[in-house]
């Protein structure tokens, strides 16, 4: 009976070595800001200073045909905020199946101007991005690179609501390339159906970025084609940012909004941001201005930003 519990407890511990052996890594990461703002509607009422915070977790492993698995997922404040497992099959491109992310297809691409920062449009009222977010919870997306050209997708079964019974999906698709290697090119097509599938809302993305020395330069335009009448919208984004030294760098960007509906005029947006990094820790600051908020004339709004952060 003795000989039978020892080679059990040998064949055990063996088997929990193998098992240690092929096991994949788990890291912690996470990072702390504390941040003073202060914007032209709310200046007057609200606390001006606040604090936030976020962890994640990843994991990775290898499988037995090369390939590698690798899961994350993140909490923000205390809160759940996104997760995603994405499948790395080499030469053949990536699976990701992500919550509250969008690590492919439009949502990865809507904005991919330079910044020190904030981008122009962050924080303040009216139009964000000019194209709006894109589905995230429950989305199946494909990244692959293909010598110089690029390819990223996204599919979204019922992406009305996370517990939608409507016959609402979204998919998008983006090619890029990068003809050089100072600079990238991008043009990307989506579209989302709500509660009438017949009704969908189409998407775009088109722009590119090119690289010099310090200084980076983009230019993008995405655009809202609504199945409600006189609810398009396009965004013309252009930025530019300079990395002064390894650890200051500058940025300047500005976009126009225009609106499909005669009554409303072209929201004017402005920014610049700064940042320094010092080891872990990073000083960056921000304003930002728009004009004409959502195509009202004579309604404008400003947001000024100073945030120190901690990565760890």
């Amino acid at each position: 009976m003795t000989n039978v519990k020892k080679i059990g407890l040998t064949a055990l511990a063996g088997t929990l070595a193998a098992t240690s052996a092929y096991a994949g890594a788990l890291d912690v990461s996470g990072a702390a800001k504390v941040t003073f703002t202060s914007k032209d509607t709310t200046e007057h009422t609200q606390n001006n200073y606040s604090m936030s915070q976020g962890i994640t977790f990843a994991g990775s492993g290898e499988l037995d045909n090369g390939m590698t698995i690798s899961y994350s997922y993140t909490m923000t404040n205390a809160v759940f905020s996104a997760s995603s497992l994405k499948l790395d099959m080499g030469d053949m491109g990536s699976l990701h199946f992500a919550e509250g992310t969008s690590p492919a297809g439009l949502g990865a691409y809507r904005d991919k101007m330079p910044t020190a920062g904030e981008e122009v449009w962050d924080d303040l009222d009216g139009e964000a991005n000019g194209a709006g977010s894109f589905a995230s919870n429950g989305t199946i997306g494909y990244n692959g690179s293909f010598g110089m050209m690029g390819v990223s997708a996204s599919y979204n079964k019922n992406a009305s609501t996370a517990t939608s019974t409507l016959d609402g999906s979204a998919f998008s698709v983006v090619l890029h390339a990068a003809p050089t290697d100072e600079s990238m090119v991008f043009y990307g097509i989506g579209e989302a159906a709500g509660t009438d599938k017949n009704k969908t809302t189409d998407k775009y993305v088109i722009g590119g970025t090119y690289v010099m020395g310090a200084g980076t330069v983009g230019i993008q335009q995405t655009g809202v084609d609504s199945p409600t009448a006189n609810a398009d919208m396009d965004r013309l984004h252009a930025s530019a940012s300079f990395a002064v030294n390894e650890n200051l760098s500058l940025s300047y960007g500005m976009s126009t909004v225009s609106f499909e509906n005669p009554s409303l005029v072209d929201q004017e947006d402005s920014g610049v941001a700064v940042s320094y990094t010092m080891g872990s820790m990073t000083l960056g600051g921000s304003w930002n201005s728009s004009d004409n908020v959502s195509g009202t004339a004579g309604t404008d709004d400003t947001h000024t930003e100073i945030g120190l952060s901690f990565a760890f």
